[in-house]
């Protein structure tokens, strides 16, 4: 088990010491790793925060402030990811399971590593070109060091190894599970975030539906939370179909440690694998005709807008937005049509080039 969230409640949850460096075996068979993003930012960034200290340095701040800021805002989610990728690479696991933060930090995190392959394609090549050429120049106007190559070169390993996160987050053995409890505004913001997870090629194959009342009892107070609860747990069957809804009940104490985990783990699942890997189609594919199929489940049509842009389409929903790089039997056709129904977008090609 791998947190990206910064606030490493896992330890906790399970009643154990938090593991000085690297995977700790907590029971047989089961290891658990809180990454120290300090000690891998400096591994997997070391030349970047160099640079950027040195930088700091030249402008006239303090040795402890240039260190302060050379922390960059979400580095510590984005180094546990390629913890991750590292961990994945060994080949030692069976299954690895991500405990991830908050709704709105996650889809920003998984969002991450295509969103800058983007612009890493589109700018760096000519980046480079032009610090060799402006190099002399920046240094005597702007008093700073400019990077060299080793420093660019850190900085491709970087979004490479993002990019293989990616691969391995929306690969054919991965999944995701949401996990709400059955109110009106968890239920809206769980059916969001999938629409969202589906748009940037995430396929979730479970929604766990947690602290559920039990019916029974003749406290009125109690029987209004289990009406209501019933009321929005069939809504989540309703939103979610296809897609298995697993409940735990509301107990009676929480849940620390593995004896209790385990317990809840038996109520959730019974008899059904959770490891199970996910069948369906991916949230993205071509068809043999040349029709591209994205999984927008529960899009409304007032929410999609459909762009072309060369080589290029571009998704947006909402406030999210896909840039979908076409592979070259379609970059050549311009788009005939596009429509959205039962959850799915399916765009269809002409046999000439591309829009304007």
């Amino acid at each position: 088990m791998v947190s990206t969230d910064t606030a490493h409640s896992l330890a906790d949850a399970l009643a154990v010491g938090v593991p000085a460096d690297g995977p700790a075996e907590i029971e047989p068979g089961l290891h658990l790793y809180q990454v120290d993003t300090q000690r891998s930012l400096e591994r997997q960034w070391g030349e970047l925060r160099d640079y950027a200290r040195g930088v700091f340095a030249e402008l006239g701040l303090d040795e402890v402030t240039a260190e302060e800021i050379t922390v960059l805002p979400g580095a510590e989610e984005v180094i546990a990811l390629l913890e991750l990728r590292e961990q994945a690479r060994t080949g030692r696991w069976d299954v690895i399971v991500v405990d991830c933060a908050p709704t709105a930090e996650t889809l920003r995190l998984l969002a991450l590593p295509e969103a800058l392959d983007w612009h890493v394609n589109r700018l760096l090549p000519a980046g480079r070109r032009l610090l060799r050429t402006l190099s002399p120049l920046i240094r005597r106007v702007a008093m700073v060091s400019v990077p060299d190559d080793h420093v660019v070169g850190a900085g491709e390993r970087l979004h490479r190894a993002l990019m293989e996160v990616r691969g391995l987050l929306t690969g054919a053995g991965a999944s995701v599970r949401l996990v709400l409890t059955p109110e009106a505004v968890v239920l809206a913001e769980a059916r969001r975030t999938l629409t969202s997870l589906s748009l940037y090629g995430y396929r979730v194959d479970a929604v766990v539906a947690n602290r559920v009342f039990p019916s029974g009892g003749a406290d009125p107070w109690r029987e209004g939370w289990v009406a209501a609860q019933a009321r929005r747990l069939a809504e989540v069957g309703e939103s979610f179909a296809p897609l298995p809804v697993h409940t735990v009940p509301y107990l009676d104490a929480e849940p620390v440690g593995r004896d209790a985990l385990a317990a809840v783990a038996e109520a959730m699942y019974g008899g059904t694998d959770p490891f199970a890997p996910p069948a369906g189609e991916p949230p993205l594919r071509i068809t043999p005709e040349g029709e591209l199929v994205l999984a927008l489940p529960l899009a409304e049509k007032g929410q999609v807008d459909l762009a072309r842009k060369g080589d290029e389409l571009i998704v947006t929903l909402g406030p999210y937005r896909r840039v979908l790089a076409l592979p070259a039997a379609l970059a050549r056709r311009a788009v005939r049509d596009a429509a959205l129904s039962d959850g799915r977008l399916r765009v269809r090609f002409e046999s000439g080039g591309p829009d304007d």
